[in-house]
């Protein structure tokens, strides 16, 4: 994880200094900003592999400033509020963000989070004759992330395109929430099945010409979802 560069966005001077002084511990370059503002002039003047991102800032709101940086990029976000709704949590989720993080939290589990949206961000190990899945005129690869539709690029969020690969590289297998949750998130979410219902409806809206008549994902009422390539 050495020379990622992180943008820390946080109107608190405490976390930020103690968020830096850890990511930077491990290897981290870390850029921060403590307002909406700054955080949308500091990430389009630069290049980040990460932003960490509170919901409430000064200026712009987070899921403001989340909104702006997914309709350029597809950076890898994660969300930290102080509040515990779970409605802010899907509403971060709403606007593209990759994870979410409630305040207080631990430093660990914080680098822990990062590591591992980064480790799914650049894939290893994928072989070379599977790293391109095509669809009818869908193409996934796996490789590089990258999923283009009749010719069109798709731009999905990280946690988005681990749901299509998880889905298409097991095609027909029906995925509970429970399940995904387990492979996906990897982590414990407190029985939040919401967060896969949001994500997989984004997804929806991004691959399926018509949601009401998806050709791809599909849902076994009661079970999950599934992926398809069948007419």
């Amino acid at each position: 994880m050495a020379n990622k560069r992180v943008l820390l966005v946080d109107d608190e001077p405490l976390i930020v200094k103690g968020l830096r002084f850890s990511l930077e511990q491990d290897g981290f370059d870390v850029e921060t900003a403590a307002d909406g503002e700054e955080a949308i002039a500091k990430f389009f003047g630069g290049q980040f592999d990460l932003v960490l991102l509170d919901v409430m800032l000064p200026k712009l709101t987070g899921t403001e400033v989340c909104q702006r940086i997914r309709e350029r990029s597809n950076v890898p976000i994660i969300m930290l509020t102080a509040k515990g709704e779970d409605m802010d949590k899907i509403l971060g989720l709403e606007y593209g963000a990759d994870d979410y993080m409630t305040k207080p939290f631990n430093v660990l589990e914080v680098k822990a989070r990062i590591k591992s949206v980064l480790r799914r961000t650049v894939p290893v190990g994928v072989q070379e004759e599977k790293k391109i899945i095509r669809v009818r005129d869908m193409e996934v690869n796996l490789v590089n992330r990258s999923v283009t539709l009749a010719g069109k690029e798709v731009k999905l969020t990280a946690k988005e395109f681990d749901l299509l690969q998880l889905f298409i590289t097991n095609r027909g297998k029906v995925y509970s929430r429970e399940n995904m949750l387990e492979t996906v998130w990897k982590y414990d979410y407190l029985g939040d099945m919401r967060t896969v219902d949001v994500h997989i409806r984004r997804l929806r809206e991004k691959i399926e010409r018509n949601t009401a008549q998806p050709e791809f994902i599909f849902t076994k009422w009661g079970v999950g979802y599934y992926f398809t390539d069948k007419d």
